[in-house]
């Protein structure tokens, strides 16, 4: 399935990095676990699984070396874990994982084996892992627990070793994404990047990973163009209003701090915006932001880095918005159709009546540049 870059479409001006995607910071890693199963309904089987698990590792040594972090809320009908955590301390220490919303607890409990086992002093000295949620159950069976741990730790591994890939990851129905829907179609995972600061010769790299489950159809926006409104009606078929949430994660390898990173986790906001989000009152917007430039001890001491503060951070702002509009059109345009419980079914914005009115959207773009 295309992304929107395959497709002609450009979102704003900034350079990407190779891959277009979170893994161009130089550490961070991705990995999914993609869980879907057709068996009979509770209590004879475990009903329809859409779902799954997404795992942003931020550095391999978090837990020793903490990461500077900061979160925003645009609407807080939702739950991430390690959020106040890094609002007091401005920091984070594990991977950030994504799944379903009846999940959240399972998961949070395999991040902290994994932690365990991967750091044993966890246990003598307190981790509070980042999960985060949004709801699948349009297309997901959620009366039985369908993720188990070994799914949680094969995410985990996934995205260890994705760092440095040259190859972009996979979007879309995937890990967390797959029960997932925005703005009217399929959605799930998405993400971009961008590189700021080449000209003055201290570049940096800013990626944004999305999960994708807001809005209707009529708010879809296609770099300016309201797609949505010329589509006209939505199908019976489209995933109840309110669609919930989107959690979004930033990550750069830029020195800034905590209270750096909760602005530019701000950011976000202004991309789903642009993408024809108006946080509706039962979805949860939450966003993160994490900096692997500058980093801290377990007694939260900066390591002496020079930071980046004030207005030497318009370039990254600019870097999150874009991103993460790119990455709300990425989480679209790489979903295929996908039917789930009771016969409930999203479907893919790439089809041929959506192509018909990108061909215009790329044609103004076109028009506009010469």
């Amino acid at each position: 399935m295309p992304r929107a870059r395959d497709l002609g479409i450009v979102i704003g001006s900034l350079p990407t990095g190779p891959t277009n995607s979170v893994l161009d910071v130089p550490g961070v890693g991705l990995g999914h676990t993609t869980v879907v199963r057709d068996e009979p309904a509770p209590p004879g089987g475990r009903g329809i699984a859409r779902t799954g698990v997404t795992c942003l590792v931020l550095a391999e040594d978090a837990f020793t070396r903490l990461v500077p972090a900061g979160g925003a809320v645009l609407n807080g009908a939702g739950e991430c874990t390690g959020f106040i955590t890094a609002a007091e301390w401005g920091s984070a220490e594990t991977p950030v994982y994504l799944t379903s919303t009846l999940q959240l607890g399972r998961v949070y409990d395999s991040a902290c084996r994994i932690e365990l086992e991967v750091n044993p002093s966890s246990a003598v000295d307190f981790i509070i892992p980042v999960v985060a949620e949004c709801d699948d159950s349009f297309l997901n069976d959620a009366r039985r627990m369908q993720v188990e741990h070994e799914d949680v730790v094969a995410a985990y591994d996934a995205a260890m070793a994705s760092r440095g890939s040259a190859t972009p990851p996979e979007e879309g129905a995937v890990g967390s994404g797959t029960g997932m829907s925005c703005l009217g179609f399929k959605g799930g995972i998405g993400t971009a990047s961008r590189v700021v600061g080449q000209d003055s010769g201290d570049p940096h790299t800013v990626g944004v990973l999305l999960m994708t489950n807001f809005g209707a159809r009529e708010e879809l926006i296609v770099n300016g163009v309201p797609v949505g409104r010329t589509l006209g009606p939505a199908p019976d078929t489209e995933p109840p209003k309110p669609a919930g949430s989107c959690i979004g994660l930033v990550a750069t390898d830029a020195p800034v701090d905590g209270a750096s990173c909760a602005r530019l986790a701000r950011r976000v906001g202004l991309g789903l915006a642009r993408a024809g989000s108006t946080a509706h009152h039962g979805s949860g917007e939450i966003f993160m932001a994490f900096g692997t430039g500058m980093r801290m001890d377990r007694d939260g001491k900066p390591d002496g880095t020079p930071v980046l503060t004030g207005r030497a951070l318009d370039p990254l702002f600019a870097a999150v918005v874009e991103a993460s509009e790119e990455a709300v059109l990425n989480s679209i345009f790489t979903a295929p159709t996908v039917t789930g419980r009771d016969g409930n079914t999203s479907e893919s914005a790439y089809n041929d009546e959506v192509l018909a009115l990108l061909r215009s959207v790329v044609s103004a773009g076109s028009t506009s540049e010469s």
